[in-house]
């Protein structure tokens, strides 16, 4: 199984176009919010067969998308969110807090504009950073690929954008 996360396009999407592209057949987008209106032509861009999942960012103001939610991933179970309501901009703790209260095996979000994955005591916590606005050292777009290999265990990777 294989499974792009994304997050803060800002409706620069040419990126993730790009990228839809390239990567050839998904199984699962998950977008971590802030697509300022974009929902509906990244859900016409990707594959059939690829679910999508996006959750509402603190600049989606005319989204009805959810705030966050809970989906399964294989065996996994994941709270995906934009972050904001979590203090993320001050550290993942809070959000991980959270998303161990709740039992999950993975907590995603956004927000910041950086890349993040950090596992501990069965908690995968991670942000794909920003496809359009990155803000970490470099200022590389990046993106994160979860797969799940043939024993039902995830594998991560962050990767930076190429033109």
């Amino acid at each position: 199984m294989k499974i792009l996360i994304v997050s803060d396009t800002h409706r620069r999407d040419d990126n993730l176009k790009t990228l839809l592209e390239r990567l050839g057949p998904l199984d699962m987008l998950i977008h971590l919010g802030d697509a300022e209106g974009s929902e509906d032509k990244i859900a016409s861009w990707v594959n059939p067969g690829c679910h999508l999942e996006m959750v509402l960012g603190n600049n989606d103001f005319f989204s009805n998308l959810d705030r966050e939610r809970e989906i399964a991933i294989g065996k996994y179970k994941a709270l995906i969110t934009h972050g904001h309501y979590y203090g993320v901009s001050l550290g993942p703790e809070r959000i991980a807090s959270e998303a161990r209260s709740r039992g999950m095996d993975i907590v995603m979000f956004g927000h910041t504009h950086l890349p993040y994955l950090h596992q501990e005591n069965g908690l995968t916590v991670l942000n794909p950073g920003s496809l359009s606005f990155p803000r970490q050292d470099g200022r590389k777009p990046t993106y994160m690929i979860m797969e799940i290999d043939r024993q039902g265990e995830a594998h991560y990777t962050l990767n930076t954008f190429k033109k």
